[in-house]
């Protein structure tokens, strides 16, 4: 019984945490201008049970960030069309990279802090990176003529980048329904492309 309970103490923590966490993240313009501390103390839990929860800060951004992406992660894996299964591959393609833009232009700031300095390791080797570059190469072997699914997956989750996005945004005014259009584009440009020969043939 009483390990029951803990357990029970440990989910409703680790959810007090989370709402607090999505909260105070909501108001700030910056994830780095929110401490542990302060997690804790708007969930009403000590420091060391927010660690004991998440490992480390990092460990709170990414489970913050899995949380959000929920939504869209159970539309693409079961979900109806233009995200689900049952979506053609050449419509399924741009629905996806055009939702995870849309989530990354609605969370740019904890995307950013993730990206930036979510983990000590490649950001290639990210679980939810690897999630979604293994759907998309599974997606894209589907379509006829093209030919490198692993290249052409990586090739377009970078358009979807939130430091790419934070750029040009914040440096060069684009605006989010020109992104969208512009991903759009690029990405119809990309599944209309046949094989091509590689440098070693050209000529």
């Amino acid at each position: 019984m009483t390990e029951r309970k803990s357990r029970k103490d440990a989910v409703r923590n680790r959810e007090a945490v989370l709402a607090a966490a999505d909260a105070l993240f909501a108001r700030r313009e910056s994830p780095e201008d929110v401490t542990t501390a302060e997690v804790a103390a708007a969930a009403g839990v000590g420091k060391g049970t927010l660690f004991r929860a998440f490992g480390d800060r990092a460990g709170l951004l990414r489970a913050l960030y899995e949380a959000r992406l929920e939504p869209i992660r159970a539309a693409v894996e079961t979900g109806p069309p233009p995200l689900g299964p049952a979506t053609p591959p050449q419509d399924r393609v741009p629905a996806v990279l055009d939702a995870l833009l849309c989530f990354k232009l609605d969370n740019r700031r904890l995307a950013l802090a993730l990206e930036e300095g979510g983990s000590s390791s490649s950001p290639y080797r990210a679980e939810h990176y690897e999630r979604w570059h293994g759907l998309l190469r599974a997606v894209l072997e589907q379509i006829p003529g093209l030919t490198d699914g692993a290249f052409t997956a990586h090739a377009l989750l970078a358009a979807t980048r939130a430091d790419l996005v934070e750029h040009l945004m914040g440096e060069e005014g684009v605006s989010r329904d020109e992104l969208r259009a512009r991903l759009a584009d690029f990405v119809a440009r990309v599944l209309a492309t046949g094989p091509r020969r590689g440098p070693a043939a050209e000529g």
